[in-house]
């Protein structure tokens, strides 16, 4: 339920939180929200005073009002088996999804699997993935991998985090979208819109990617953790954005200590928005809710089209 009053010191806002309908004011840094005009952490910052439970507990809330605003979130690499996403999350460092997934399909046609990697010449391996950034370091790593594959696993991703890590270009981050994805193994992804949001809701004060993982863990069940990494980076990259966040028309404001940070007017907000939540952009938004079993490829197919 709507209010106008500014929430008391040291408490979090109550409320149906509905998208676009924050429910009060206030200012907070990433990490250290603070009551507005207090100078006083706000409950949900590490250290505020709010107790485990209740951080817990609104951290719930919070991933289960991003359920209802993201059905249909999901892995938004491209791929049809472990080794194409274990690739492609290598590629995706330092560069957008959309670029992936624009040069997988020549790639994947070309070097289909882990022995046509390690066997690939390096000036095409270089030409294909040049648009993703970083590309010598990049083919570099990818020729490693697709020998640390044939020689020790047999051609074949392992499933197990401790063999992943060990993998030329992997780190915890794309082990466990891996494991999530390709496996069903429950993970934790740690990117850059995740540490953010994390902090930004009071769910940890860490920049250690190891940390969040730690803390942000404590808070969900196993069962939770990979669809959570969706829901959470898919609203990093529509709504609560870096520089400036669409507080205004956030889903999770109510339950969030850092509402302020970004533009609290909704009309203001609504412009800032992204992707299937950008205005303009209301019928790709309910093929998505309404199909969200297809949401990989309705999403795809929106990429496609643009120029």
């Amino acid at each position: 339920m709507a209010t106008s009053s500014t929430p008391r010191r040291g408490t979090v806002r109550n409320g149906a939180g509905a998208p676009g309908s924050p429910t009060t004011a206030g200012t907070g840094a990433p990490g250290s929200p603070t009551a507005a005009g207090t100078g006083a952490p706000e409950a949900g910052a590490p250290g505020s005073g709010e107790s485990t439970l209740a951080r817990k507990r609104r951290a719930r809330r919070i991933n289960r009002a991003l359920a209802e605003q993201y059905p249909y979130a999901h892995a938004e690499l491209d791929f049809r088996n472990p080794f194409e996403l274990l690739v492609a999350t290598v590629l995706s460092a330092q560069t957008t999804d959309v670029t992936v997934n624009l040069i997988t399909p020549l790639l994947f046609a070309r070097y289909p699997d882990a022995r046509a990697m390690a066997e690939a010449d390096t000036a095409e391996l270089e030409a294909i993935i040049k648009p993703t950034g970083f590309f010598r370091a990049k083919t570099k790593n990818l020729l490693a991998l697709g020998n640390r594959l044939v020689d020790e696993f047999d051609g074949v991703v392992p499933g197990r985090l401790e063999d992943l890590v060990t993998l030329p270009g992997v780190g915890r981050k794309t082990a466990n979208v891996v494991l999530g994805n390709a496996f069903g193994i429950p993970g934790i992804t740690v990117d850059t819109h995740f540490g953010r949001l994390a902090r930004r809701f009071g769910w940890t004060e860490s920049d250690d990617p190891v940390r969040i993982e730690s803390d942000v863990a404590e808070l969900f069940e196993p069962r939770d953790w990979t669809m959570l990494s969706h829901r959470v980076v898919f609203h990093g990259r529509r709504v609560c954005h870096s520089r400036k966040p669409a507080c205004g028309a956030c889903a999770v404001a109510n339950w969030c200590p850092s509402f302020g940070l970004g533009e609290t007017d909704p009309a203001k907000a609504a412009k800032l928005l992204k992707y299937e939540l950008a205005p303009g952009n209301e019928a790709l938004l309910g093929r998505l809710l309404a199909e969200t079993h297809r949401a990989a490829e309705i999403r795809m197919e929106s990429q496609r089209r643009v120029p």
